[in-house]
């Protein structure tokens, strides 16, 4: 009959594969109670393993999450963790991430990703709160967090994680775009295209095609970037002689016709821009819908330069970010900030390319 297992050669047995990276730093160790039937002992001789590996500093014993691997190997390589939430309604988050997974795989840093990136807000909200708390609970190296929107709550629940994470000591990049915090906070570094001037390029680029009013469209609860461009927009457009006021901005459903035909559109003159490339195309059909005619009767233009924008019935002018460039800078700032966290925030704004396509040029 085979002898019974001691506690020893158990906590020896997992020690060594901590180690020799079996469980890498950031993985979960098996639950005390598998674990206990795996080696045919009590629950509470795990337990008491898991307690003598955690007295070393090799684990984390988390009540309802588990048993976290914290050991950092001398070559082992960071782990950062995905906050990319974006990724499952905007191509460019899908293309930031990608990078990122990319340089992980030739670089000097491991990513997690837990996948908060459902294509609905409301699931987005519930899933990155607690993709957060799990980061925290690994001891992750670092936090790439794209701050999240369309949900009413946003900016609190924006401003919660980011102080949670900071509280931890755990180095966080934000991408693509601040959170909305009062002065007397602290900021965050931020790396993203030049939102303001990005505002500017697409009001001067419609003026340019003969526009004489321009509006700005965009849904409610956008993020924070939609300020810098609304900004944008007006400062060119009144240096250029032009107005712009509350009535040139309209928050709301592209999709509601009554919503829509609220906007004063004359034929020829009226120029719109749209806080992304998905609330122009919905927009156009609408516009369509009411036999206002792109191109013709009115220009519009967005951003993001989707897949789909060139193949829309009309096909869409847009400014195109620089993902890869932002995804590597992000990378640049959390290296630096790993050497040490207090440095002073930095923010990063790079410059778009506007793609000109049959959207914003009148057909005379």
């Amino acid at each position: 009959m085979k002898g019974k297992i001691s506690s020893k050669t158990i906590y020896d047995t997992l020690k060594d594969q901590i180690h020799k990276d079996r469980f890498p730093a950031g993985s979960m160790l098996p639950a005390e109670l598998t674990l206990a039937q795996k080696y045919l002992v009590s629950r509470p001789t795990i337990a008491k393993v898991y307690n003598q590996l955690q007295d070393e500093g090799l684990v984390l014993k988390t009540k309802g999450l588990g048993t976290v691997v914290t050991h950092q190997h001398a070559n082992t390589n960071h782990t950062f963790g995905l906050l990319l939430p974006g990724a499952g309604e905007s191509e460019i988050f899908s293309i930031i991430n990608d990078q990122l997974l990319g340089r992980s795989e030739t670089g000097s840093f491991n990513c997690l990703w837990e996948g908060a990136t459902a294509g609905s807000a409301e699931i987005r909200e519930s899933l990155i709160e607690s993709c957060c708390e799990s980061y925290i609970n690994k001891r992750v190296d670092g936090i790439f967090f794209s701050p999240l929107e369309r949900v009413p709550d946003a900016d609190e629940l924006n401003l919660k994680i980011c102080e949670a994470i900071q509280e931890a000591n755990i180095p966080l990049i934000l991408i693509d775009r601040n959170i909305r915090i009062s002065p007397d906070r602290r900021t965050f570094d931020v790396v993203s295209i030049d939102n303001f001037n990005a505002g500017s390029v697409m009001a001067k680029h419609l003026l340019d095609q003969g526009c004489e009013e321009l509006h700005f469209f965009y849904r409610p609860d956008s993020a924070s970037s939609i300020d810098l461009r609304i900004s944008g927009v007006r400062d060119l457009v009144q240096k250029q002689g032009h107005s712009f006021t509350t009535n040139n901005l309209f928050c709301g459903n592209p999709e509601d016709l009554d919503f829509v035909k609220k906007m004063k559109i004359t034929p020829g003159k009226t120029g719109i821009i749209c806080a992304n490339d998905s609330t122009a195309a919905v927009l156009m059909s609408s516009l369509d819908a009411q036999g206002v005619e792109i191109s013709s009767d009115v220009l519009v233009c967005g951003y993001d330069d989707m897949k789909y924008s060139k193949h829309l019935k009309h096909s869409l002018t847009s400014l195109r970010q620089p993902c890869e460039e932002i995804a590597n800078i992000s990378i640049e700032l959390m290296m630096r900030r790993l050497k040490d966290n207090s440095h002073i925030p930095i923010t990063v704004n790079l410059s778009g390319e506007i793609v000109i396509r049959e959207s914003s040029q009148f057909q005379r």
